[in-house]
């Protein structure tokens, strides 16, 4: 059986991380489901490992490099990728990370980007991959 290819984003891998909310927990959920493998990026590296980092949050850091170490295929940002985001953020009305996040996940070939963003938000108008959100209606 095949699992499926999973791309969060920094808001999901944050709230499993803090745990300090509601949605830490579905976060978890996510994470610990064995039928999910992880594609992530520089991208999502970025945004999630130089504060903690910075402030020395040693547990959360580790948390994060634990995640890294899992992910079976890291992309990396490249001048096409940042190109393709642009014209995705144009056409959707994308910001600019949630548009990387976007083409990351679709270059990684990922089946689907779970996000922590809310119903309505332009990241979950994309069909450039399918984006499901772990908050309630």
């Amino acid at each position: 059986m095949s699992r499926t290819r999973t791309f969060v984003d920094a808001g999901l891998l944050i709230a499993a991380a803090r745990g300090k909310d509601d949605v830490a927990g579905h976060a978890m959920g996510v994470l610990d489901d064995p039928d999910r493998e992880f594609v992530s990026s520089d991208f999502v590296r970025l945004e999630v490992v130089p504060k903690p980092a910075f402030h020395k949050q040693h547990e959360e850091l580790s948390f994060y490099e634990a995640f890294f170490a899992a992910v079976v295929e890291m992309v990396h940002s490249s001048h096409g990728l940042v190109a393709s985001a642009e014209a995705e953020a144009c056409r959707w009305g994308l910001s600019a990370i949630d548009a990387l996040h976007v083409i990351a996940a679709s270059e990684g070939r990922a089946d689907e980007l779970v996000t922590t963003e809310g119903r309505g938000k332009p990241l979950l108008r994309t069909t450039s991959v399918r984006v499901k959100t772990i908050r309630p209606l």
